[in-house]
């Protein structure tokens, strides 16, 4: 990463440990950061558009998301980048919890988040899509409160959540009108 942007980086985070963090706001962005452990609550929005006939299309297209999420941003650019945690390389940054042992860039949680809930706010009413995008907004932003990741790793989580549903989405679309397709014949 250019250092420039890990400066800007640190002194954000150092800015939030300082003036953002406190007793009320600590123990609601560790339990929303825990909704986003494992993909957990992206996994059980899934499950319940899967559980209806109507949007079974779209738990699909969300679970798609997730798995393509996990492969490109964890398997894959956590290792090729390599970026160290904020809270190894910053002395005074003080992570509020339990230290991820994995790299830093992209945030995973982040990614999963606006993989899945992008895809609800494109393919479900706006009422369900936009809480589900708020949410995830809340759990990247979670990740730079509790100290676990830096900005740009969410910023990119973010981006690369979003393209990795419109993937999902494609993928999925084709897999069902060819389906569809050979079931006509």
């Amino acid at each position: 990463m250019p250092e420039m942007l890990t400066g800007l980086d640190g002194k954000l985070l150092l800015w939030i440990q300082e003036y953002l963090r406190n007793d009320v706001l600590t123990p609601f962005f560790i339990f929303i950061t825990t909704l986003g452990n494992s993909g957990f609550l992206w996994i059980a929005v899934s499950a319940v558009l899967l559980a209806q006939k109507g949007t079974r299309k779209v738990g699909c297209m969300c679970l798609c998301a997730l798995v393509l999420s996990f492969l490109f941003n964890n398997l894959f650019l956590k290792n090729f980048v390599g970026r160290a945690r904020p809270f190894d390389t910053l002395e005074a940054l003080v992570p509020l919890i339990r230290r991820p042992s994995d790299f830093s860039f992209p945030s995973g949680h982040t990614a999963s988040s606006f993989a899945a809930a992008g895809v609800c706010y494109r393919k479900l009413p706006k009422k369900y899509g936009i809480p589900l995008l708020i949410m995830a907004a809340l759990i990247g932003l979670s990740r730079l409160y509790l100290g676990v990741h830096y900005p740009s790793d969410v910023l990119f989580g973010m981006i690369s959540g979003w393209f990795v549903g419109c993937a999902a989405e494609a993928l999925i679309g084709l897999l069902t009108k060819r389906s569809e397709g050979e079931n006509r014949r």
